[in-house]
Parts: structure tokens; C-alpha cells; sequence
């Protein structure tokens, strides 16, 4: 049995309603915002349950703009959690501000315990990362931001969908970030992104800034940057926001099943999960102690189950982060999971029989290797 970890072609496999939707744009020769951008913004706002929604042309940026909308620049901190995907980091680099880094806990997340400690005066703000999909303890880091006066933006660019205590994630934040990359819960055929709040200042600095500063074609307010949503990445935007719950859903059906199928073997560790928390599982991560994991990659992809690594090189090891001046086995957690962390197929196109066939599978593994 064949168990894809892609699923975009099986997503994407009726394209004839995108099509008769893009034909419509093209009709209209709204190829720069206009309408069709402000129809899915307006859209997603209601939907994420925020005043404003603002897109820009991928999540990395949605991220830039939203910590340049608190004028955090030159000479200021911004902490965040060591074991995100490398955007998260590049966008306070973007900014030109200093990225702070602190461990993650044993649900991927940031450790809220490590937050306070590193704060200084040039704190400006706390960047903290619905990581897979998962909420993080926001409410604690609104707790600790509080008491500081620090701003708080969400990376929730891996959990449209998600739900942490009975809210949605990225509503939490003063200003938060959305991605559209085809890989994420909600996703489109190239980049996009977005960006939430619901600060009429920021809404409208966000508006200038992301198209040249322009009040109109001939008056420029301020300096900005090129950064919209394209019409086309909306269009499909906007039909895809539909499907979101019924995703989310069935996405939360096959981790069940990863749950309680792999729960019995003593060299995979789950996270724990939030009884009042939804999530959107961008992901589905485990970890294999050991020193087993890649045996089990091995074996899993000559059973043809698809599987992946997110990530086997912590960011503050990176060549590019050097000048960060952090060492090896500054962030434990982080370099554990780096060499321990494996990601399982976990899609709405996921059958039963397929989920239950990946349990079986990494069963069937480690009773041979306790054999062997």
C-alpha cells in the first residue's frame, strides 16, 4: 500500500472550479489588489474573527510586516523559540532587529518558562510559534507580555484551523501572520500570506506600506515595499477558506489514529495534547529514541509510507546564524528533537486503511527489532 506524504495532486485534482473562477479575474484585468484581494481579506477576517485582514505574497513577509507595523527595527530584541522553521527567525533578521532564542518544550512549542529570563531592556516584543499546527500556552505568553509591556505577534502560519481554548490561534496578538504556502493547512499555487489585527493604525500603516506607500497612483504617504497578495493566489485563497473545518477534521481523524495505534510502543514519544485546544495538524510529529530513526525511515519508505524531518538542523546551528553567537547545546530540547523528530503523512486524503497500515508498519519494525 502507497501512503503519500505530498497530497496537492490529489487536492487539486478537480481544477475546473479554480479555473472558472480565474477566468473571471482575467475577464476582469484586476491583476494588481482590486476586488478579488479585498473579497478573500474581508472573507478571512470574518472567518479568523478579527477586524482586519491585509495579504501579502507569502508568510515570510507576513511576518516582517506585522513586527515592522510596531516599528521594531535596529537595536531592538525579539524573542522566539529556537526549533522554528527558519522564517520565523529570518523575519526579525528582516526587520533589522536581534533575534533572542529559547528552547522548545516536549510539544514542540515555545517553552514558556524560558521567556522571562531572557528578557531585557531592547526587548520589544515576543514572537511565539503555533509550530505544526499546534497551539502553543498563548495565554501565558500574553501573561508575561503584559507584565513587561512587550507586543506579542503570533507565527501562525502552520494553524489557520487551529483553535486554543475555544479561540482561534492567530487572534491572540496584537498583529499576527498567516502563511499560504502549498503545504500548509490553508494553501494556494504559489506563495501567499496574510496578515490579521484589529488596530485600525496598524491596518491602515500595513495597507500603505505593502504597496509602495501609495494613497493613490500619483500621492506617496510613505516609504513602503512591494508586497501584495496577487488577485490570482486569492481566487484560490478564496474557495479553499471553505474547506478549513472539513480539513481540520479529518486531519484530526488520522492523528487519532497515529495516537492511539503508536501510544503502545516504548520508543516513540508523543506530545501531550490539549484537551481544549483543536489543532491543525500542518504536521504530525513523533519521536523515535534510541538512535533508531532513521532505521525506521529506511524501512518505512521500503514499504512505500512516505515520511519527512522537520528539522535535522536547528536554526542557532545553522551557517547563517553565526553571528547570533549561540553554541551547541544552548538549546537542549531543540538539538534532542533535531536528531530524534519524524514526520508521518497526517492529510484529508488519508484513508483509514492507510493510517491503520502506517501503525502496523512501525510496529511490525520494532518487534523485529527487539527480535534482532
Amino acid at each position: 500500500m502507497k501512503v503519500n506524504y505530498p497530497y496537492l495532486h490529489q487536492q487539486f485534482k478537480n481544477y475546473k472550479p479554480f479555473f472558472k473562477d480565474l477566468k473571471k479575474l482575467v475577464k476582469s484585468g484586476e491583476f494588481t489588489l482590486g476586488p478579488y484581494v479585498e473579497r478573500f481579506e474581508k472573507k478571512f477576517a470574518k472567518f479568523i474573527g478579527m477586524k482586519y485582514a491585509i495579504g501579502t505574497n507569502n508568510g515570510t513577509e507576513a511576518l516582517t510586516l506585522s513586527l515592522k507595523s510596531l516599528n521594531i527595527g535596529q537595536g531592538d530584541e525579539v524573542i522566539t523559540v529556537a526549533n522554528t522553521f527558519i522564517a520565523t527567525v529570518g523575519a526579525i533578521i528582516a526587520t533589522g532587529a536581534k533575534p533572542v532564542l529559547v528552547d522548545c518544550d516536549d510539544r514542540y512549542q515555545i517553552d514558556i518558562s524560558k521567556i522571562e529570563k531572557v528578557i531585557t531592556k531592547k526587548t520589544k516584543a515576543i514572537l511565539p510559534v503555533h509550530w505544526a499546527g499546534a497551539p502553543c500556552e498563548i495565554d501565558k505568553v500574553l501573561k508575561i507580555a503584559k507584565k513587561y509591556k512587550l507586543s506579542v505577534v503570533e507565527d501562525a502560519c502552520p494553524a489557520v484551523g487551529a483553535f486554543y481554548k475555544g479561540k482561534r490561534c492567530g487572534t491572540f496578538g496584537k498583529v499576527n501572520a498567516f502563511s499560504m504556502h502549498p503545504l500548509k493547512p490553508l494553501n494556494v499555487w504559489g506563495d501567499g500570506g496574510i496578515i490579521v489585527t484589529n488596530d485600525e493604525k496598524i491596518n491602515k500603516f500595513l495597507r500603505l506600506y505593502r504597496n509602495h506607500g501609495m494613497l493613490d497612483r500619483d500621492h506617496i504617504s510613505i516609504w513602503g515595499v512591494n508586497n501584495r497578495l496577487q488577485p490570482f493566489q486569492a481566487v484560490i485563497a478564496n474557495r479553499l477558506l471553505d474547506e478549513i473545518p472539513t480539513l481540520v477534521k479529518k486531519r484530526n481523524e488520522i492523528a487519532k489514529i497515529y495516537d492511539q495505534g503508536l501510544l503502545g510502543i516504548s520508543e516513540i514519544i508523543l506530545p501531550n495534547r490539549f484537551e481544549h485546544s483543536l489543532e491543525a495538524y500542518q504536521l504530525y510529529k513523533i519521536r523515535v529514541i534510541n538512535n533508531k530513526r532513521d532505521l525506521l525511515i529506511k524501512y518505512l519508505k521500503n514499504n512505500k509510507i512516505d515520511c519527512a524531518i522537520h528539522y535535522p538542523i536547528p536554526i542557532h546551528l545553522q551557517k547563517c546564524a553565526k553571528k547570533l553567537m549561540y553554541q551547541k547545546k544552548d538549546f537542549p530540547k531543540t538539538e534532542m528533537q533535531a536528531k530524534q523528530v519524524l514526520t508521518l503523512p497526517c492529510h484529508q486524503y488519508l484513508s483509514t486503511n492507510q493510517a491503520n497500515f502506517v501503525v502496523k508498519k512501525i510496529y511490525s519494525f520494532f518487534s523485529n527489532c527487539k527480535i534482532n
